[in-house]
């Protein structure tokens, strides 16, 4: 969806993080100062993001995955919401250990969620004694939790895209590991360094996210 310079400054794409809490390495990205809270550059986080919706959109258009990956409670609704819309996949709870490196054993996991849902839609949940059905329900809700939003991702993706680098760091390392490009959301506490595309911006407020 194009996003315009004003629905960026209304939304407070431009309010990153406090002055002393700054990666030097985002000082390209620094508009300035005020209260001690760095503004960004919103020309450049314009051009950048239409960078990457460019990108985004070829590698949507060439039928590649992009896999989106924002677990904080800010992040959380609004990145399953728009990898839905887009028939994308998702991490929105928590980023499991070798969900990417280790993409093998994860595959395993989500097979055993869709035997169970299985189990629960064919009546065989029925037919158990109620602590076996209980069990088998506690251990889908918690594998659904877990891998819900990847369970049709069949591969790995061809693309990441992350709300706020730093907290999703392990993501990220899996993903630079495997050579995956990142299109990220970096605020300027955190560095730049091995995200293809960087969108420079607040990572912390619900409404400069969405």
């Amino acid at each position: 969806m194009a996003v315009t310079m004003r629905q960026m400054l209304e939304a407070g794409v431009h309010f990153a993080h406090q002055t002393r809490y700054w990666n030097p390495k985002m000082a390209d990205y620094i508009f300035g100062q005020r209260n001690k809270i760095h503004i960004v550059n919103l020309e450049k986080t314009m051009a950048m993001y239409q960078e990457a919706i460019k990108y985004v959109r070829q590698l949507a258009m060439n039928r590649g995955t992009i896999l989106f990956v924002g677990t904080k409670r800010q992040a959380r609704d609004i990145v399953a919401e728009e990898a839905q819309r887009a028939g994308m996949p998702y991490v929105d709870h928590r980023w499991l250990g070798g969900m990417l490196t280790n993409f093998k054993t994860v595959k395993v996991s989500i097979k055993r969620l869709k035997d169970l849902e299985t189990m629960g839609q064919d009546g065989t949940f029925e037919k158990m004694s109620k602590r076996e059905a209980l069990t088998l329900q506690r251990e889908m809700d918690k594998l659904n939790r877990s891998l819900g939003g990847i369970k049709e991702m069949n591969a790995l993706p061809d693309a990441l895209f992350v709300i706020d680098v730093g907290y999703q760091k392990i993501a990220v390392t899996e993903a630079k590991k495997l050579n995956i490009p990142i299109v990220g959301v970096v605020d300027t506490n955190h560095s730049p360094d091995g995200i293809a595309y960087v969108i420079p911006g607040n990572d912390d407020s619900s409404r400069a996210i969405r």
